[in-house]
């Protein structure tokens, strides 16, 4: 029975208290409280990592307590997330069917403007001559293709003059190099002239 973010923050703020309440670190402790609280399977399980991390804190007698306390205040928690997300799924499955019949109505309206339209009669009132015969055209697809081949264009252009300034930099240190290496040897030249 894990809690998410809404819940879980709730739920580690009253954590966080009550183990500032019994003076123990809660930076340490509170993190681990959470994980053995989301990964055991049962209430007992639970229990006994408890008390195994508070038996050093704690007196027998109030371990027991403080543990059960934890425990029932994540229940409550978890219990009080998913009765809101019972609510938000049935907002989501209404406003799921109310976009669905939409779209049938819409679709009955197109067949029947196509019909009159197969028999000759002029169409509709909702629907303009010469226009689109969809309602709606969904352009996300094809907006997401082209900003991508626009990267893909984009990187390929910066790499391909990447690699020219490159080359031009290469070619610029090797006649640099060049100069060096005949002036160094006129140097040397001069020397054993002199000598």
């Amino acid at each position: 029975m894990a809690a998410p973010v809404g819940d879980a923050g709730e739920f580690e703020s009253w954590l966080n208290d009550r183990l500032d309440s019994l003076e123990v670190d809660r930076e340490v402790y509170g993190a681990y409280i959470l994980g053995i609280l989301k990964e055991e399977e049962s209430d007992e399980e639970k229990e006994d990592a408890l008390q195994g991390i508070f038996s050093a804190f704690l007196d027998e007698d109030t371990i027991d307590e403080v543990c059960k306390q934890i425990i029932n205040h994540w229940k409550e928690c978890c219990n009080r997330l998913a009765a809101r997300q019972n609510n938000d799924d049935a907002e989501v499955q209404a406003i799921a069917s109310m976009i669905e019949k939409q779209a049938q109505i819409v679709v009955k309206q197109k067949e029947l403007s196509e019909d009159t339209e197969a028999e000759g009669e002029p169409p509709a009132g909702n629907e303009v001559p010469g226009s689109d015969r969809s309602l709606f055209r969904n352009t996300n697809v094809e907006e997401v293709l082209n900003r991508q081949k626009q990267k893909r264009d984009q990187a390929r252009e910066d790499a391909q003059k990447k690699k020219e300034t490159d080359k031009m930099q290469r070619e610029k240190d090797k006649l640099a190099k060049q100069d060096r290496k005949e002036k160094e040897k006129k140097r040397t030249q001069k020397g054993e002239r002199k000598r």
